[in-house]
């Protein structure tokens, strides 16, 4: 089955940027649901208090009114505005507590939720985000989506004092109110300009941010081969590159900013005096007196209070193009997983069928059908860009294929539970990470239950990594930290979790590159002999693998061109024995020309591990 046409460029942009939004604003719902408690709090507050500053104006005009003419209810109604400004100043202040426990709370959750999903994906999936890029949407921008929630109940407050002073200035007096509307339509403009074009300049502010935090991260991670070659000077051009375009989208960020406060900061004094001269006419007309004068100019100054209402939209402009980039993260499709488990005692049978995986719009691996026998070492060859890697990632499910099928023991991958999978499938690579606080721990780093002390001390024998790791300070009790390996001795301790986990499958990726030849065929034959038995797939590009190997599947251009043992393609194939042709001349004529000998040594090894 073939995928289905690609999109035109234009239009899959547009559509994977419709659906990274889409995935920002539910991400974003979904913190304010976190926090739902305290962002309705956040919320009560900032609304209470918007009610309390817009009550002010009317409740110190008639105090005033009422102290001039000496009316008896003076002193209440002063110590009713005292109490308004005071509960006005404790709403705010325990707004601000709380805006900062929403702001934590939905940061963490936005973080949990992308870390999640990046954990979920395929390693594939996961690659394309550069570590630098990576840390950035999870710290800063993750921060900054995070203040959305509060944001939002701060922006619906401020909208409050405006739109209620509008309506008291109507009730005071028609033509103070009249007034002011004349600049309402100029105020709207402003605040039209301002979210666009802070929306605009803020997201490419951030674009240029990831991609700065990215060659950081690179040249931090390629710290020694920059040093080597002496290039530091060119790496450090490189990473700053940008940092013009960067400066110039924070200034224009800041213009549009101040652009925006100039303009209101000219306009708000025309709208003031005009309400104030309208208001001094119909004081001297009679028609208002000197409280609603007062409580008129206060209000006008509420109602032109833009300063508050940008300041929130800015907020929140600013907070959903961050979770735009931290969603990019929450987009990354999910590696599913079902709830069937295997037969018990499974030999572990691996079957792939009609097998195609598609990259970049090209595919890579096609018409994979292969049947592994429970049991069988198979040894994958073939030239750099076979797909041999790929070929290791399908059969234990680090990614699936775009079509076709891949079962163990007769039962899909796909519809394996995840502890099922991790279980009996294990795996060794290349470049392994070690994680866990101790070496030991790191060994015993993976699905649960995890072995013991023994176990791991047996699974790093058969990596060869037991004589080093007991020259250690304190053995497999050192810490990681403080254990400086070579790039062999990593790759044993890679070898030693694979091993101490190992289970119905276990799939090496090029795990014994660092390894001299004759530790490696120290591995081959411990594999053999002390690892629990079962089927083992070797992505091989040294000689001793495939002639240690029941079987070889040897790769070219994403399809199988033949399979059969070691000995039987050496002899037919020319093609096959190039592959081998540089690790021929390392490992000198002996791995030529002693095929019988190691065919026999296999089938005692095999005899063993039965």
């Amino acid at each position: 089955m073939s995928p289905p046409d690609a999109a035109p460029a234009p239009e899959a942009a547009a559509a994977q940027a419709a659906a990274v939004a889409d995935a920002a604003d539910r991400a974003l719902v979904a913190a304010a649901r976190h926090s739902a408690g305290r962002t309705a709090a956040v919320l009560g507050c900032t609304l209470s208090a918007a009610a309390a500053a817009l009550a002010e104006p009317a409740v110190l005009g008639h105090t005033l009114d009422l102290l001039l003419r000496r009316a008896p209810a003076g002193p209440a109604w002063t110590l009713l505005c005292a109490a308004v400004i005071a509960a006005e100043v404790a709403l705010d202040a325990a707004a601000a507590r709380l805006t900062g426990e929403v702001d934590g709370r939905s940061t963490a959750r936005l973080r949990r939720l992308a870390l999640a999903r990046l954990l979920r994906t395929a390693p594939h999936h996961a690659a394309r985000q550069a570590p630098g890029d990576t840390a950035a949407r999870l710290t800063a921008h993750a921060t900054e989506a995070g203040k959305v929630p509060a944001a939002v109940a701060h922006a619906v407050a401020a909208l409050i004092p405006p739109l209620g002073a509008v309506t008291a200035l109507f009730l005071i007096d028609l033509w103070t109110a009249l007034a002011f509307l004349v600049g309402v339509p100029f105020l709207v403009l402003l605040l039209r300009a301002f979210a666009r074009d802070t929306h605009t300049s803020i997201a490419r502010y951030q674009q240029v941010q990831l991609e700065t935090a990215g060659r950081l991260t690179e040249a931090l991670a390629g710290a020694r081969t920059i040093a080597a070659a002496g290039t530091a000077e060119r790496e450090r051009a490189r990473i700053l590159a940008r940092l013009p375009e960067l400066g110039t989208e924070g200034r224009r960020m800041w213009q549009v900013y101040g652009g925006t406060t100039a303009r209101s900061a000219a306009l708000m004094p025309m709208l003031l005096y005009a309400v104030l001269a309208v208001g001094g006419i119909r004081l001297s007309a009679g028609a208002i007196g000197v409280g609603e004068l007062l409580a008129a100019v206060r209000y006008a100054g509420l109602a032109a209070g833009i300063g508050a209402v940008t300041g929130g939209l800015a907020a929140v402009v600013r907070g959903r193009a961050a979770a735009r980039r931290t969603a990019a993260l929450l987009a990354l499709p999910v590696l599913g997983h079902g709830r069937a488990r295997l037969p018990e005692g499974g030999p572990g049978t691996l079957e792939l069928r009609d097998v195609r995986v598609v990259r970049e719009g090209a595919a890579v691996l096609r018409d994979i059908s292969l049947v592994i026998p429970g049991g069988t070492t198979v040894a994958v060859v073939g030239r750099s860009g076979a797909g041999k890697t790929l070929f290791a990632a399908v059969a234990g499910r680090l990614t699936d294929p775009d079509a076709g099928r891949v079962l163990l023991d007769g039962v899909p991958l796909r519809e394996l539970s995840a502890e099922v999978l991790r279980r009996e499938v294990g795996y060794a690579f290349d470049r392994p990470v070690l994680l866990g606080d101790t070496v030991g721990g790191a060994i015993a780093f993976g699905a649960d239950p995890g072995p013991g002390p023994e176990a791991v001390r047996a699974a790093a024998r058969a990596a060869g990594a037991d004589p080093f790791v007991r020259r250690l300070p304190h053995a497999y009790g050192t810490r990681l930290a403080d254990a400086p390996m070579s790039g062999g001795e990593v790759q044993r301790l890679g070898l030693a979790r694979a091993f101490a986990h190992a289970g119905r499958l276990l799939v090496l990726d090029d795990a014994t590159s660092s390894l001299d030849t004759v530790t490696a065929r120290e591995v081959e034959r411990a594999l053999a002999r002390e690892v629990r038995p079962g089927t083992r797939i070797v992505v091989a590009h040294r000689l001793s693998s495939a002639v240690r190997a029941d079987l070889v599947v040897w790769l070219e251009d994403g399809r199988i061109r033949a399979t059969g043992t070691h000995g039987e393609l050496w002899r037919h194939e020319p093609a096959y024995r190039a592959v081998f042709a540089a690790d021929t001349e390392r490992e000198t004529d002996e791995d030529t020309e002693g095929d019988t000998e190691r065919e026999a040594e296999r089938d005692t090894d095999r005899e063993a591990a039965r």
